[in-house]
């Protein structure tokens, strides 16, 4: 990879985000990295002592602190040649039992948090015609998975976001790229009481993810199994997608739950 490529990524303090942020660090590429955890986003800085890591501690849900951070980095290496909006966070939830703060912040940072992402490197990608957007959604998007109505949601609606972005910037020479991953091993997955078929490591979905988006492809669901999933989920006949879902396990309720994680991802 050439080392002069230009990624910035949010959620990068852990799970995928921190994966990815390896991965191209490995490849040499210049990072800007966005984090509610500065901590976390030092400690992985001094891993890469010979790489250039600009870090900017913020919330996605704070669009004025994106902004700011994409100016940072755009005044100190230009344009990034790949955004990619990563950062998220899953909560069990049921509707009627009073979650609606959970839904909301699922929302937030799922869905608008990507477009708060992309907002200030759009434009100029446009103008310049070239430059990648990457999100991140998830399989969990192609159906409504009981329990976690919240994230299914929300990643359903980053999903649409991201066809839509997608056609609009053709046009403009402006690749977008959407990433649905399966069961990942990251720190989001792990107290999940349920089995997670074709469950894959952080660091080799990471290194998949970047040769896709370095292909520029436009749709890809990793690992592969999840693909022939997704598929069949997609054209499951609801009567029978109902009787097979409504007894399957389920993410416990954020607000009973104990030692349930919501770190981005």
């Amino acid at each position: 990879m050439n080392s002069s490529l230009k990624v910035f990524i949010t959620g990068a303090s852990s799970g995928i985000g921190l994966a990815l942020a390896g991965e191209y660090a490995r490849r040499g590429a210049i990072l800007g990295l966005v984090a509610r955890r500065g901590d976390k986003l030092a400690e992985f800085a001094q891993r890469f002592p010979k790489t250039s890591i600009s870090i900017y501690p913020a919330d996605v849900r704070d669009a004025d602190a994106l902004a700011d951070a994409a100016s940072q980095f755009i005044a100190q290496h230009g344009m990034p040649d790949v955004v990619i909006a990563n950062a998220g966070i899953s909560k069990g939830v049921i509707t009627g039992h009073g979650d609606l703060d959970a839904f909301r912040e699922v929302m937030e940072v799922n869905y608008f948090g990507m477009v708060a992402t992309f907002e200030p490197f759009a434009a100029q990608m446009r103008a310049a015609r070239r430059g990648t957007l990457v999100g991140v959604a998830s399989v969990a998007g192609v159906r409504g998975l009981p329990g976690s109505g919240a994230y299914s949601a929300s990643k359903a609606a980053a999903l649409k976001y991201l066809e839509s972005l997608r056609v609009e910037m053709r046009p403009h020479g402006v690749a977008v790229v959407t990433i649905a991953p399966g069961y990942i091993r990251t720190p989001m997955t792990e107290h999940n009481p349920y089995p997670m078929p074709f469950l894959m490591d952080a660091d080799r979905f990471a290194a998949k993810t970047a040769d896709a988006i370095a292909r520029k492809t436009r749709f890809a669901i990793f690992p592969w199994q999840m693909r022939i999933a997704a598929l069949l989920l997609h054209i499951l006949p609801r009567w029978i997608y109902d009787r097979t879902l409504e007894k399957a396990p389920r993410k416990p309720r954020a607000a009973d739950a104990k030692n349930v994680s919501d770190a981005p991802e």
